[in-house]
């Protein structure tokens, strides 16, 4: 019986999550051949003159150019990253308050896997949304997957969940502040 129950929460927290990995990745994956279809290396096609553009360019880097063909440490990095996060997933976020928990880490797992794809499959990264109206590095669907999950990451810590709760999630990588949170509610108690 307890197999079966594990085996359900399995289905039920990895089948609707990998399936919008899946589609998610597939979107980065079409819209970079896409550009590679259709664009010479540097080539660039205003949308918005002066504002916004495609560029094709290829990115042998991390985030802004950084570790310029560091090919094996994107490996490492991304397959830590990957266990880590599919470990919060399945120790976490089975429980409801949790599920935005769950789709920030889809959207970082999709775009960990866009981009990685990319690096083993060709030695960088396919590189094509541009700002011209800043000075902004050229960015790619991948990207933006991860943007949007930091920046959900950052407001569920700041403003949505508390500090057990949080602490809840730290407890899966071994780290608790519980002894402190413990001894703050003992004296909360001790206050009243």
């Amino acid at each position: 019986m307890k197999e079966v129950i594990k085996q359900e929460k399995s289905v039920r927290i990895f089948f609707l999550p990998v399936i919008l990995i899946s589609l998610l990745t597939a979107i980065d994956q079409f819209t970079k051949f896409v550009v590679q279809s259709n664009f010479e290396l540097y080539e660039s096609k205003p949308v918005i003159d002066g504002v916004f553009a495609f560029t094709y360019i290829q990115n042998r880097g991390m985030a802004w150019g950084m570790f310029q063909g560091k090919i094996p440490v994107f490996l490492i990095f991304t397959s830590i990253f990957l266990i880590l996060a599919f470990r919060i997933m399945y120790n976490v976020v089975d429980k409801k308050r949790y599920a935005m928990v769950k789709y920030m880490l889809v959207l970082l797992i999709s775009g960990a896997i866009g981009n990685l794809i990319d690096r083993v499959k060709l030695g960088y990264v396919v590189d094509f949304f541009s700002f011209e109206l800043i000075d902004f590095p050229v960015f790619n669907v991948a990207d933006i997957y991860v943007v949007i999950s930091m920046v959900s990451a950052m407001i569920l810590l700041l403003f949505v969940y508390s500090n057990e709760e949080v602490d809840e999630i730290l407890k899966i990588f071994g780290k608790s502040n519980e002894h402190e949170v413990t001894k703050e509610k003992e004296k909360n108690i001790e206050e009243e």
